[in-house]
């Protein structure tokens, strides 16, 4: 399957437990993809994949300094995510509330 909606590449991003891993890391603070993979067991190439998903999905940016590339969080993404949810969670809190009040009529 081919995503091509921002809002899919966000949420497909956010579905590996790895991804979530990292962006709770650089939600303390920009990384380097080193200081990154650490808590990982999995090579820095493993890493740079799942850092590729979360950049492409806009996530995070990356930028080199020297030798070191350096990973920082970007929250518009992750809030504009949050946003959805938000206003269909209320949506459906409101068709439970409806139903509840249904079934107690019956």
């Amino acid at each position: 399957m081919v995503v091509t909606d921002e809002l899919s590449l966000v949420f497909a991003a956010l579905a590996d437990p790895t991804r979530r891993a990292i962006l709770e890391r650089l939600a303390e603070g920009e990384a380097t993809v080193q200081q990154l993979a650490e808590p990982f067991a999995m090579t820095q190439q493993a890493v740079s994949k799942h850092l590729k998903v979360l950049e492409k999905a806009r996530l995070i940016s990356r930028t080199r300094s020297a030798q070191a590339r350096h990973c920082a969080l970007e929250g518009e993404r992750l809030a504009e995510a949050g946003g959805w949810i938000e206003r269909h969670r209320a949506l459906w809190a409101g068709r439970h509330d409806r139903l509840g009040e249904y079934l107690e009529r019956l």
